[in-house]
């Protein structure tokens, strides 16, 4: 479902234990509530998979997603 209102693209930062995946996501401004943009449904199940994905170490998955970064533990 598309709400009407201006398109913006943020970058996002899924989170899990072993990685970080930064991805473009677009977000709507509403017309009926501009005071702070929101995610379209299809955006919210895009961001659970890519955290599904991360959870199970899925690389070639998230690479083509966005940008993987790995946790390293400290010496």
């Amino acid at each position: 479902m598309r709400i009407p209102g201006q398109r913006i693209r943020r970058t996002r930062l899924i989170q899990t234990e072993k990685y970080v995946v930064a991805v473009q996501v677009e977000m709507v401004i509403p017309v009926d509530d501009p005071s702070e943009p929101c995610y379209e449904s299809e955006t919210i199940q895009l961001l659970r998979e890519i955290k599904e994905h991360a959870e199970r170490g899925d690389m070639a998955w998230l690479t083509q997603r966005g940008k993987v970064y790995a946790a390293v533990e400290a010496a």
